[in-house]
């Protein structure tokens, strides 16, 4: 009959050195006669004894990797990394210093145990004299470097750095053992270091679990740093889309608030002065997300600026060229767009939408949305047209202009969603009335409360906040 194969996991590799508390029986001294031991153990004991401990280490292993495996930004893995690898060398705190190679980020050290104060002091000690930092900065990191740097006892060890020995003892650890972040195919990605309350060190099985688990724990971050790095290069294009600066004319006030969802999206927002002292504000919605639609909202917003300028008296020509200009260049795209031209001195707004949220007037004495017509987004039919419509704004009130993003982040029933904004447009304090970027705050705030409105999500969110003097 075979003996049974310990499970292989995705990632580990099944060889575990033998189980520290199996001894091998002495031999028999020479000349001497054998003497059966009165409580030998039955024959094959040993073996099920060193495949019970394999199949137990696997088993921990293979639950730590998923755990790991579950997590999907890089701070979640990395303290999850400093939890499994804390449980496996016996250690209380720890801390993992993220810095890629390539000098290209993103750069990041958490603790386990150690709060911000607690690394600061750590970071005072020069980097050489830390154990992380001679992984970071020397051959010690690099795939096939030294493996792992061990501190038994600190106090104990000669040339010792001095500020290292008094930031040791101010937060009260006597031992460490630090691991490189770094395999072949990942290449070094940073230093991961536990600290021990009293002189200690893991033993040989500890530091061969713990070496399984850091490589894999490796190619994991590997993956969730270049999604970060993609993230932050489409939220760099996004905005580089956008206006840096909003423009100042007279009598009116202007704010804006732009929040991106992780894979980039399609809302815009514009503002520009137009002849005749008048105004132009946009916002607009393209669907999709991700490059693609990052780059046709770009080639819509610049090709709506040059449209309003020629047209933007009449907003209803302005999308309907915007219309046939999607239609022809993005058939298989549809967009939602708000066009209103502004004339600050006389407060007067003329506006069309297509397929396009209401703006929101909030003032003194009323909190409403803007009466506008119905029609559908553009590309959506043959030939989009729709009627034009005025308002007049009174001196102190804000128009407010938004994406559908707003509402779609809230998770609630669109009426709810609506009911939810207008309520937070009432509840604006009167101190923060006069500044429109204060009044964009307090509704994003309000209608997407407890980090909604910074959470990662798949809607872009918009607001543009016009102030009438």
């Amino acid at each position: 009959m075979n003996s049974p194969h310990p499970p292989k996991v995705a990632g580990i590799d099944s060889t575990v050195p033998t189980p520290a508390h199996t001894v091998a029986p002495a031999p028999p001294a020479p000349g001497s006669t054998p003497v059966p031991a009165p409580h030998a153990p039955a024959p094959g004991t040993l073996l099920q004894d060193r495949l019970a401990a394999w199949v137990s280490d696997l088993t921990t292993l293979h639950e730590l990797t998923e755990r790991l495996a579950r997590t999907d930004s890089l701070d979640g893995a990395l303290q999850e990394l400093l939890r499994a690898g804390a449980a496996l060398v016996g250690a209380r705190r720890g801390l993992v210093v993220l810095e890629p190679g390539d000098g290209l980020g993103p750069d990041s050290t958490i603790g386990l145990g150690l709060g911000r104060a607690d690394l600061g002091h750590i970071e005072t000690v020069p980097r050489g004299a830390t154990s992380y930092g001679r992984l970071l900065d020397t051959s010690a990191g690099l795939p096939g470097g030294v493996g792992e740097i061990r501190h038994p006892d600190l106090f104990a060890e000669e040339g010792l750095d001095p500020r290292h020995r008094e930031v040791a003892s101010r937060l009260g650890y006597a031992a460490s053992y630090a691991l490189p972040l770094s395999t072949e195919t990942a290449g070094r990605l940073g230093a991961t270091a536990w600290l021990y309350d009293e002189p200690a060190e893991p033993n040989e099985r500890q530091r061969h679990l713990v070496g399984l688990y850091v490589r894999y724990a490796t190619e994991h971050l590997a993956r969730l740093v270049e999604v970060a790095r993609t993230r932050a290069c489409m939220a760099t294009i996004s905005e580089e889309l956008l206006p840096t600066r909003l423009p100042r004319v007279a009598g009116v006030q202007l704010a804006a608030r732009h929040r991106s969802g992780p894979r980039g999206g399609g809302d815009w927002y514009d503002a520009l002065p137009l002849p005749d002292a008048a105004l132009g504000l946009a916002v607009g919605s393209v669907t999709g997300s991700g490059p693609s639609a990052v780059a046709a909202m770009g080639r819509l917003r610049a090709s709506l600026r040059a449209y309003a300028v020629m047209e933007g008296e009449d907003p209803v020509a302005v999308l309907s060229d915007l219309e046939l200009l999607l239609r022809l260049t993005e058939p298989a795209r549809s967009a939602t767009a708000l066009f209103a031209y502004c004339e600050p001195a006389l407060r007067k707004v003329t506006l069309a939408g297509a397929g396009h949220s209401p703006p929101l007037l909030i003032g003194e004495r009323r909190t409403e949305f803007a009466e506008t017509s119905v029609s559908a987004p553009l590309g959506m039919l043959a030939c989009w047209e729709a009627p034009s419509v005025e308002f007049q704004a009174e001196a102190g009130e804000t128009v407010l202009l938004y994406t559908d993003g707003l509402l779609h982040r809230t998770g609630d029933p669109t009426d709810r969603a609506f009911a939810r904004l207008h309520a937070a447009a009432v509840s604006v304090p009167r101190a923060l009335r006069r500044d429109p970027g204060a009044v964009a705050d307090h509704v994003l705030r309000t209608v997407l409360p407890d980090g909604l409105d910074a959470a990662d999500s798949e809607e872009d969110v918009v607001l543009l906040a016009a102030r009438f003097d």
